[in-house]
Protein backbone atom coordinates (compact mmCIF):
# COMPACT_ATOMS: atom_id res chain seq x y z
CA UNK A 1 0.00 0.00 0.00
CA UNK A 2 2.54 2.47 0.88
CA UNK A 3 4.43 1.45 -2.27
CA UNK A 4 1.46 2.05 -4.12
CA UNK A 5 1.34 5.70 -2.78
CA UNK A 6 4.60 6.30 -3.13
CA UNK A 7 4.35 5.32 -6.53
CA UNK A 8 1.54 7.59 -7.14
CA UNK A 9 3.19 10.81 -5.67
CA UNK A 10 6.04 10.03 -8.05
CA UNK A 11 4.39 9.72 -10.93
CA UNK A 12 2.35 12.65 -9.96
CA UNK A 13 5.60 14.81 -9.07
CA UNK A 14 7.04 13.57 -12.19
CA UNK A 15 3.90 15.01 -14.43
CA UNK A 16 4.17 18.28 -12.22
CA UNK A 17 7.78 18.81 -13.09
CA UNK A 18 6.88 18.00 -17.13
CA UNK A 19 4.25 20.34 -16.90
CA UNK A 20 6.09 22.95 -15.33
CA UNK A 21 8.65 24.01 -18.67
CA UNK A 22 5.35 23.33 -21.41
CA UNK A 23 3.35 26.57 -19.14
CA UNK A 24 6.62 28.19 -18.49
CA UNK A 25 7.39 28.00 -22.46
CA UNK A 26 4.04 29.05 -23.42
CA UNK A 27 4.54 32.24 -21.18
CA UNK A 28 7.94 33.08 -23.16
CA UNK A 29 6.76 33.90 -25.83
CA UNK A 30 3.08 35.93 -24.94
CA UNK A 31 1.05 37.31 -27.60
CA UNK A 32 0.82 40.97 -26.22
CA UNK A 33 4.14 40.80 -27.75
CA UNK A 34 2.80 41.44 -31.42
CA UNK A 35 0.76 44.62 -30.04
CA UNK A 36 3.31 47.23 -30.54
CA UNK A 37 3.74 45.87 -34.78
CA UNK A 38 -0.03 45.79 -35.05
CA UNK A 39 -0.72 48.74 -33.25
CA UNK A 40 1.84 50.47 -35.83
CA UNK A 41 0.13 48.42 -38.88
CA UNK A 42 -3.19 49.59 -38.10
CA UNK A 43 -2.01 53.10 -37.07
CA UNK A 44 -0.10 54.05 -40.31
CA UNK A 45 -1.62 51.54 -42.80
CA UNK A 46 -5.02 50.42 -42.19
CA UNK A 47 -6.70 53.46 -40.65
CA UNK A 48 -5.53 55.87 -43.30
CA UNK A 49 -6.43 53.19 -46.18
CA UNK A 50 -9.77 53.35 -44.90
CA UNK A 51 -9.93 57.00 -44.75
CA UNK A 52 -8.26 57.01 -48.31
CA UNK A 53 -11.71 55.18 -49.34
CA UNK A 54 -14.12 57.34 -47.13
CA UNK A 55 -12.54 61.06 -48.40
CA UNK A 56 -12.34 60.16 -51.83
CA UNK A 57 -16.16 60.10 -51.86
CA UNK A 58 -16.15 64.19 -49.97
CA UNK A 59 -15.49 67.92 -50.77
CA UNK A 60 -12.28 67.98 -48.49
CA UNK A 61 -10.19 71.07 -48.94
CA UNK A 62 -8.53 73.64 -47.72
CA UNK A 63 -10.92 76.45 -48.77
CA UNK A 64 -13.84 74.87 -46.34
CA UNK A 65 -14.30 74.33 -42.72
CA UNK A 66 -16.92 71.53 -43.49
CA UNK A 67 -16.76 68.13 -45.33
CA UNK A 68 -19.54 66.95 -47.40
CA UNK A 69 -20.60 64.15 -48.81
CA UNK A 70 -20.20 64.42 -52.99
CA UNK A 71 -20.40 60.57 -54.15
CA UNK A 72 -18.76 60.58 -57.69
CA UNK A 73 -18.15 63.97 -58.64
CA UNK A 74 -14.21 63.70 -57.91
CA UNK A 75 -14.02 60.35 -59.92
CA UNK A 76 -16.07 62.54 -62.79
CA UNK A 77 -13.98 65.77 -63.03
CA UNK A 78 -10.79 63.57 -62.73
CA UNK A 79 -11.31 61.89 -65.70
CA UNK A 80 -12.81 64.79 -67.46
CA UNK A 81 -9.78 67.22 -67.26
CA UNK A 82 -7.70 64.76 -68.98
CA UNK A 83 -4.77 65.22 -66.62
CA UNK A 84 -5.26 61.87 -64.63
CA UNK A 85 -5.13 59.54 -67.71
CA UNK A 86 -2.08 61.38 -69.02
CA UNK A 87 -0.53 60.56 -65.98
CA UNK A 88 -1.34 57.01 -65.82
CA UNK A 89 -0.49 56.46 -68.71
CA UNK A 90 3.09 58.31 -67.82
CA UNK A 91 3.03 55.91 -65.21
CA UNK A 92 2.44 52.74 -66.58
CA UNK A 93 5.09 53.35 -69.29
CA UNK A 94 7.77 53.94 -66.56
CA UNK A 95 6.44 50.81 -64.65
CA UNK A 96 7.33 49.11 -67.58
CA UNK A 97 10.86 50.54 -68.57
CA UNK A 98 11.60 50.19 -65.10
CA UNK A 99 10.80 46.66 -64.65
CA UNK A 100 12.55 45.59 -68.29
CA UNK A 101 15.97 47.64 -67.30
CA UNK A 102 16.01 46.54 -63.76
CA UNK A 103 16.13 43.03 -64.80
CA UNK A 104 18.16 43.22 -67.66
CA UNK A 105 20.83 44.36 -65.37
CA UNK A 106 20.26 42.95 -62.51
CA UNK A 107 20.82 39.47 -64.29
CA UNK A 108 23.55 40.53 -66.66
CA UNK A 109 25.19 41.48 -62.66
CA UNK A 110 24.55 38.25 -62.00
CA UNK A 111 25.75 36.36 -64.20
CA UNK A 112 29.00 37.93 -64.82
CA UNK A 113 29.36 37.91 -61.11
CA UNK A 114 28.32 34.33 -60.61
CA UNK A 115 31.77 32.73 -59.50
CA UNK A 116 32.53 33.28 -55.89
CA UNK A 117 35.78 35.25 -55.87
CA UNK A 118 37.19 38.22 -53.84
CA UNK A 119 37.01 40.54 -56.66
CA UNK A 120 33.14 39.58 -57.58
CA UNK A 121 32.51 39.82 -53.97
CA UNK A 122 33.55 43.25 -53.64
CA UNK A 123 31.98 44.27 -57.04
CA UNK A 124 28.79 43.00 -55.79
CA UNK A 125 28.79 45.14 -52.53
CA UNK A 126 29.76 47.91 -54.75
CA UNK A 127 26.60 46.95 -56.64
CA UNK A 128 24.47 46.81 -53.73
CA UNK A 129 25.46 50.27 -52.73
CA UNK A 130 22.74 52.27 -54.37
CA UNK A 131 20.16 50.11 -52.94
CA UNK A 132 20.78 51.41 -49.19
CA UNK A 133 21.24 54.92 -50.39
CA UNK A 134 18.26 57.77 -50.25
CA UNK A 135 16.37 57.45 -53.43
CA UNK A 136 16.32 61.51 -53.00
CA UNK A 137 19.71 61.52 -52.75
CA UNK A 138 20.56 59.57 -55.81
CA UNK A 139 17.95 61.42 -57.82
CA UNK A 140 19.63 65.37 -57.23
CA UNK A 141 23.20 63.26 -57.87
CA UNK A 142 22.16 62.41 -61.04
CA UNK A 143 20.44 65.73 -61.45
CA UNK A 144 23.50 67.79 -61.38
CA UNK A 145 25.55 64.50 -63.32
CA UNK A 146 23.10 65.85 -66.00
CA UNK A 147 22.51 69.17 -66.42
CA UNK A 148 23.62 70.91 -69.63
CA UNK A 149 26.77 72.59 -67.34
CA UNK A 150 27.10 68.97 -65.52
CA UNK A 151 29.90 66.66 -64.63
CA UNK A 152 28.63 64.07 -67.96
CA UNK A 153 29.27 67.07 -70.73
CA UNK A 154 32.18 67.88 -69.30
CA UNK A 155 33.51 64.32 -69.26
CA UNK A 156 32.32 64.53 -72.92
CA UNK A 157 33.77 67.49 -73.38
CA UNK A 158 37.29 66.58 -72.43
CA UNK A 159 37.16 63.59 -74.10
CA UNK A 160 35.34 64.93 -77.71
CA UNK A 161 37.53 68.29 -77.29
CA UNK A 162 34.17 69.99 -78.25
CA UNK A 163 31.63 72.02 -76.09
CA UNK A 164 29.38 69.40 -75.20
CA UNK A 165 25.84 71.10 -73.66
CA UNK A 166 23.09 68.07 -73.92
CA UNK A 167 20.22 68.54 -72.23
CA UNK A 168 19.97 64.86 -70.89
CA UNK A 169 16.81 65.66 -68.44
CA UNK A 170 14.69 68.25 -71.08
CA UNK A 171 13.72 66.20 -74.08
CA UNK A 172 10.16 65.54 -74.30
CA UNK A 173 10.72 62.29 -75.72
CA UNK A 174 13.30 60.74 -74.07
CA UNK A 175 13.94 61.81 -70.68
CA UNK A 176 11.23 59.43 -68.87
CA UNK A 177 13.68 57.12 -70.85
CA UNK A 178 16.49 58.64 -68.56
CA UNK A 179 14.95 58.96 -64.80
CA UNK A 180 13.19 55.11 -65.74
CA UNK A 181 17.54 54.04 -66.14
CA UNK A 182 18.43 55.93 -62.83
CA UNK A 183 15.60 54.50 -61.40
CA UNK A 184 16.99 50.73 -62.17
CA UNK A 185 20.47 51.63 -61.80
CA UNK A 186 19.31 52.44 -58.30
CA UNK A 187 17.67 49.38 -57.30
CA UNK A 188 19.35 46.78 -59.55
CA UNK A 189 21.60 45.79 -57.03
CA UNK A 190 18.41 44.11 -55.25
CA UNK A 191 17.89 42.37 -58.52
CA UNK A 192 21.28 41.41 -58.90
CA UNK A 193 21.16 39.33 -55.45
CA UNK A 194 17.88 37.74 -56.13
CA UNK A 195 19.31 35.96 -59.72
CA UNK A 196 22.48 35.07 -57.84
CA UNK A 197 20.78 32.98 -55.34
CA UNK A 198 18.47 31.03 -57.88
CA UNK A 199 21.69 30.52 -60.00
CA UNK A 200 23.11 28.99 -56.65
CA UNK A 201 20.10 26.85 -56.29
CA UNK A 202 20.90 25.49 -59.82
CA UNK A 203 22.01 21.80 -59.15
CA UNK A 204 25.59 21.59 -60.68
CA UNK A 205 24.78 18.22 -62.03
CA UNK A 206 22.52 19.39 -64.61
CA UNK A 207 25.27 22.07 -66.15
CA UNK A 208 27.76 18.83 -66.26
CA UNK A 209 25.39 17.58 -68.64
CA UNK A 210 24.73 19.97 -70.43
CA UNK A 211 28.29 20.72 -70.92
CA UNK A 212 28.61 16.72 -71.98
CA UNK A 213 26.21 17.05 -74.22
CA UNK A 214 28.47 19.72 -76.29
CA UNK A 215 25.89 22.90 -74.83
CA UNK A 216 28.23 26.43 -74.63
CA UNK A 217 27.65 29.14 -72.79
CA UNK A 218 24.91 30.71 -74.23
CA UNK A 219 22.85 27.40 -75.15
CA UNK A 220 23.23 26.34 -71.36
CA UNK A 221 21.40 29.88 -70.26
CA UNK A 222 18.92 29.78 -72.41
CA UNK A 223 17.57 25.93 -72.06
CA UNK A 224 19.31 25.05 -69.01
CA UNK A 225 19.94 28.32 -66.31
CA UNK A 226 17.02 30.68 -67.50
CA UNK A 227 14.17 28.73 -67.23
CA UNK A 228 15.32 27.13 -63.67
CA UNK A 229 14.95 31.16 -63.00
CA UNK A 230 11.55 31.59 -63.49
CA UNK A 231 11.06 31.59 -59.75
CA UNK A 232 13.75 34.62 -59.32
CA UNK A 233 12.23 36.36 -62.45
CA UNK A 234 8.75 36.37 -61.30
CA UNK A 235 9.96 37.54 -57.80
CA UNK A 236 11.89 40.61 -59.54
CA UNK A 237 9.28 41.58 -62.38
CA UNK A 238 6.42 42.13 -59.96
CA UNK A 239 8.40 43.75 -57.79
CA UNK A 240 9.81 45.95 -60.18
CA UNK A 241 6.94 46.93 -61.98
CA UNK A 242 4.58 47.59 -59.20
CA UNK A 243 6.73 48.80 -57.00
CA UNK A 244 7.61 51.30 -59.72
CA UNK A 245 4.18 52.01 -60.08
CA UNK A 246 4.45 54.08 -56.56
CA UNK A 247 7.80 55.96 -58.06
CA UNK A 248 8.25 59.45 -56.79
CA UNK A 249 11.46 60.32 -55.29
CA UNK A 250 14.02 60.06 -57.78
CA UNK A 251 11.66 61.38 -61.15
CA UNK A 252 10.83 63.96 -58.07
CA UNK A 253 14.76 65.22 -57.94
CA UNK A 254 15.77 64.67 -61.03
CA UNK A 255 12.65 66.56 -63.13
CA UNK A 256 10.16 67.36 -61.12
CA UNK A 257 7.57 65.69 -63.52
CA UNK A 258 8.98 67.48 -66.60
CA UNK A 259 9.79 68.52 -69.21
CA UNK A 260 6.10 69.22 -70.34
CA UNK A 261 4.61 67.03 -67.76
CA UNK A 262 6.09 64.16 -69.83
CA UNK A 263 7.58 62.37 -66.82
CA UNK A 264 4.66 63.58 -64.02
CA UNK A 265 4.11 60.38 -62.55
CA UNK A 266 0.81 59.58 -60.64
CA UNK A 267 2.77 60.51 -57.66
CA UNK A 268 3.77 63.55 -58.47
CA UNK A 269 0.49 64.98 -59.85
CA UNK A 270 -0.99 63.69 -56.02
CA UNK A 271 1.75 65.51 -54.57
CA UNK A 272 1.19 68.72 -56.59
CA UNK A 273 -2.93 68.14 -56.02
CA UNK A 274 -2.57 68.06 -52.30
CA UNK A 275 0.06 70.98 -52.04
CA UNK A 276 -2.93 73.10 -53.44
CA UNK A 277 -5.38 72.10 -50.88
CA UNK A 278 -7.75 70.11 -53.33
CA UNK A 279 -7.47 67.10 -50.49
CA UNK A 280 -10.43 64.84 -51.70
CA UNK A 281 -8.93 64.94 -55.34
CA UNK A 282 -5.57 64.08 -54.45
CA UNK A 283 -6.93 61.44 -52.02
CA UNK A 284 -9.04 60.09 -55.41
CA UNK A 285 -6.11 59.65 -57.34
CA UNK A 286 -4.35 57.84 -54.46
CA UNK A 287 -7.12 55.44 -54.13
CA UNK A 288 -7.83 55.30 -58.43
CA UNK A 289 -3.36 54.17 -58.19
CA UNK A 290 -4.37 51.87 -55.53
CA UNK A 291 -6.97 50.13 -57.68
CA UNK A 292 -4.52 50.05 -60.79
CA UNK A 293 -1.92 48.42 -59.16
CA UNK A 294 -4.42 46.09 -57.08
CA UNK A 295 -6.00 45.30 -61.05
CA UNK A 296 -2.22 44.87 -62.32
CA UNK A 297 -0.82 42.77 -60.17
CA UNK A 298 -2.81 39.55 -60.30
CA UNK A 299 -2.58 39.01 -64.28
CA UNK A 300 0.76 39.97 -64.24
CA UNK A 301 1.42 37.29 -60.72
CA UNK A 302 -0.67 34.49 -62.62
CA UNK A 303 0.95 34.89 -65.89
CA UNK A 304 4.15 34.85 -63.91
CA UNK A 305 3.27 32.19 -62.25
CA UNK A 306 1.86 30.01 -64.94
CA UNK A 307 5.27 30.38 -66.85
CA UNK A 308 6.52 28.74 -63.98
CA UNK A 309 4.42 26.01 -64.24
CA UNK A 310 5.16 25.51 -67.95
CA UNK A 311 8.65 25.10 -67.20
Amino acid sequence: MATNTLLTRGSTLKGIRTAGPTRRSKQDHPLWFLVPALLVLVVFFFVPTVFNFVYAFTDWSSFKSEINFIGFDNFVSLFNSGTLLNSLRVTLIYAVLVAVFQNLFGLALALLLERDTAVNRAVRVAFFVPVIMSALAVGYIFQALLKPEGGLNSILSSITGTDVTIAWLGDTTWTIVVVALIHSWKWMGLSMLIYLAGLKTIDQDMLEAARLDGAGYWSTFWHVKFPLLAPAVTFNFTTALLGSMNGFDVVQATTEGGPGGTTELLNIFIFRTFGQGLFAQATTMSLILFLVVIVLAFPVIRTLRKREDVL
